[in-house]
């Protein structure tokens, strides 16, 4: 395999060496592009670059992010130039109040939230570039939205959602007190939750549409439907509840794609272990799905364009615990044996890997791909933080840094919630 990186793979210095890249993307609809943490500065100020040639040259409608949809939408409103968006793009940040903040509350992606709103503000197109939350997580934030919009407009649906709030609202906001009440004493919000998705979905042509608001109504009806389901699911199996919110992105996902049309091209952020196809890893053998599985299943393996993103050594921002404060964390050279491993064997410089028919075959061969999460303990990494993977298979390309740097965080300390 080494010997085969050698052949195959090509250094990189500035995003115009990755032309090649950009050329085998083709007319794909959607570009996966992954990371292998959510704290790693390159993975974003790359996957950023690369996005930016994406809408100038091929002409993608949104981004779609593993983030929650209201935090999502105050980015939305600021680079669309919406009447109720906030003035400061750092402003707009501070919505991104869950735990871990720093995914989307760093200096990396306010950078691309200027060039957005500039780009946004000189383009012809008739729909701006947009940017959007994919991830189930914000159940109560999601019914504050659909509430909130409902009696401002004093919509009859509002009795509808007010039974779903006042279902969920014993649980006082605490999402582990809901999954505990519903996935072992069946005191669920099943019906109200449903209830309110059907009543949404059946009138969202009544909202309007100048500020979105009809998406917005669906994709939060969405999440409290399928947040419902994952925290009733997630005290019992992980493996399901995984499977659930993968595809409530991809519901979500294609919310998007209606409200802007068939012809509408996407550019999805998420980490490796969603985009990466599920079926080249030992997933498979659990049972689980994810996003680039998903995609390639619905849309045909020629729509579809899978790039992963990996590191052998640098920092990163990460966790001792869910929860706590965040710290730059020193990742350690990878295993021996391993995907990265080989990639720094097979010369230590940034490079870059398209996968194709031609050598495929090549990297069929199952090795332990490295994926570090929100909560990190580099001295254990050996024992759980590397996915057999069929790289090939995997992925449609490959980017690889071999020595990173932490992320850049706007706020390093801070209550979260």
């Amino acid at each position: 395999m080494i010997e085969s990186l050698k052949k195959y793979a090509t250094p990189f210095h500035t995003i115009d060496d990755l032309d090649s890249l950009i050329e085998a993307i083709g007319d794909s609809k959607f570009v996966l592009l992954g990371e292998s943490s959510h704290g790693t500065s390159e993975f974003y100020t790359i996957r950023a670059e690369i996005t930016k040639r994406l809408i100038q040259e091929k002409g993608f409608s949104f981004m779609a992010v593993e983030g929650d949809w209201p935090a999502c939408q105050s980015i939305n409103r600021y680079i669309k130039g919406f009447s109720s968006s906030k003035q400061e793009a750092r402003e707009v940040l501070e919505d991104f109040n869950r735990w871990p903040t720093w995914m989307w509350a760093n200096q990396e992606i306010m950078e691309l939230m200027e060039w957005l709103k500039q780009f946004n503000l000189r383009t012809n197109r008739t729909e701006k570039v947009g940017f959007y939350g994919l991830d189930v997580y914000s159940l109560w934030e999601s019914l504050d939205e659909i509430v909130g919009y409902l009696d401002k407009i004093n919509s009859p649906e509002l009795e509808i959602a007010k039974k779903a709030f006042a279902c969920f609202e014993p649980h006082n906001r605490n999402n582990e007190s809901y999954a505990v009440s519903a996935g072992y004493l069946s005191e669920d919000c099943l019906k109200e939750a449903l209830d309110l998705l059907s009543a949404i979905q059946r009138n969202k042509w009544k909202f309007d549409d100048n500020q979105e608001n009809s998406l917005n109504m669906e994709v939060n009806a969405l999440v409290t439907a399928h947040a419902e389901e994952y925290y009733r699911t997630m005290v019992k199996s992980d493996d399901e509840s995984w499977n659930i919110r993968d595809r409530h992105m991809v519901d979500a996902l294609e919310s998007i794609v209606k409200f802007y049309g068939n012809d509408a091209k996407v550019i999805i952020w998420e980490h490796n272990t969603h985009v990466g196809d599920a079926r080249a890893t030992d997933m498979k053998d659990e049972g689980m799905v994810n996003v680039g599985q998903l995609l390639r299943e619905q849309y045909g393996e020629d729509e579809v364009f899978i790039v992963g993103f990996g590191t052998y050594t640098g920092t990163v921002i990460a966790s001792t615990e869910w929860g706590v404060n965040l710290e730059v964390m020193n990742v350690p050279p990878a295993q021996i044996g391993s995907w990265e491993y080989v990639m720094h064997q097979s010369g230590a410089m940034n490079k870059f890997l398209i996968f194709n028919e031609q050598n495929r075959k090549e990297f069929s061969a199952t090795i332990g791909h490295r994926a570090i999460g929100v909560v990190y303990h580099p001295e254990y990494e050996q024992f759980g933080n590397y996915v057999p993977s069929n790289m090939g298979q995997r992925y449609d390309g490959f980017i690889f840094v071999d020595r990173t740097n932490a992320l850049h965080p706007l706020v390093l300390e801070r209550v979260f919630i």
